[in-house]
């Protein structure tokens, strides 16, 4: 299992303190520090059912310089938004879970977190 964190985000906290209250075995990814590649992000894309600006903080001062809220929300748009989210890593929602068996899931509440844990 693998967590995309941002150590300075409650949610993120919160989503590491059930996995560890679970036992759950994870790996800590601090995507601010080692951002995910296009392939990765397409990949986690694919296994959410999203599109990149279902996962974009819309409300960051980087997504206002940038003008994301004007940006269309179309196929044809996609690498612009994948490359936006690639450039910016703190645009990326969190924490996101990647479960063993490839479910993955943006993890903001606590009955997503225990979803993806080995029943």
């Amino acid at each position: 299992m693998e967590i995309w964190v941002n150590p300075r985000c409650s949610k993120c906290r919160s989503a590491v303190s059930l996995l560890d209250e679970a036992g759950a075995d994870y790996t800590v990814r601090r995507y601010l520090e080692d951002p995910p590649t296009e392939a990765e992000l397409t990949a986690v894309l694919e296994r959410l059912g999203l599109e990149p600006w279902d996962i974009t903080r819309t409300g960051e001062k980087t997504a206002g310089e940038l003008g994301l809220k004007s940006w269309p929300r179309t196929p044809e748009e996609r690498p612009r938004w994948l490359a936006a989210l690639v450039a910016h890593p703190d645009l990326i929602q969190r924490p996101i879970i990647t479960a063993d068996d490839g479910t993955t899931v943006v993890a903001r509440d606590e009955t997503t977190v225990r979803s993806v844990l080995p029943r």
